[in-house]
């Protein structure tokens, strides 16, 4: 399966953050990154910016469920601290890995949603998805990556 995941940091060495979590993924069979695309944060405020980096891989070892369990395990190696505030709104981070895509798969669970749930949404989810795989499709509106990008890109 070929999973395609964002890497982002808004507080510390951002960075030095991405590249940590890069590594770990790098040994994958058929590895690409995209390059770092800087934004605002989504969906809380904050003075700090996140650097964004998507990468692809292969692995036919792990269901994405098995690979959200290695993700987040991932980000508590790389930092305790929470995404969420008390009140459970978004927080900034040291590190926040996010499954974007796997493959054509679509998968819904209480845990994980493949494709991302707001995909269509995020610039620097779709900026480095268009670069890796333009012409990956979503399996439910049939809208490659590029098409989403350009969508949210245009003037409204």
């Amino acid at each position: 399966m070929r999973y395609y995941l964002n890497i982002g940091s808004n507080i510390g060495d951002r960075e030095a953050n991405l590249k940590k979590a890069i590594s770990i993924f790098s040994r994958n069979k058929g590895f690409r990154a995209s390059a770092v695309v800087e934004s605002e944060p989504w969906g809380f405020v904050s003075a700090n910016r996140f650097l964004n980096v998507g990468i692809a891989f292969d692995e036919d070892r792990l269901t994405p469920q098995q690979m959200l369990t290695v993700v987040k395990w991932m980000e508590n190696e790389i930092s305790l601290a929470s995404h969420r505030t008390s009140g459970g709104e978004y927080a900034d981070r040291v590190i926040d890995i996010d499954i974007v895509a796997v493959d054509n798969l679509s998968v819904n669970t209480p845990r994980l949603t493949v494709p991302h749930p707001h995909l269509a949404k995020r610039d620097f989810f779709l900026k480095p998805l268009a670069e890796l795989a333009p012409d990956w499709r979503h399996p439910a509106t049939g809208l490659t990556a590029r098409q989403m990008l350009q969508a949210i890109e245009a003037p409204q």
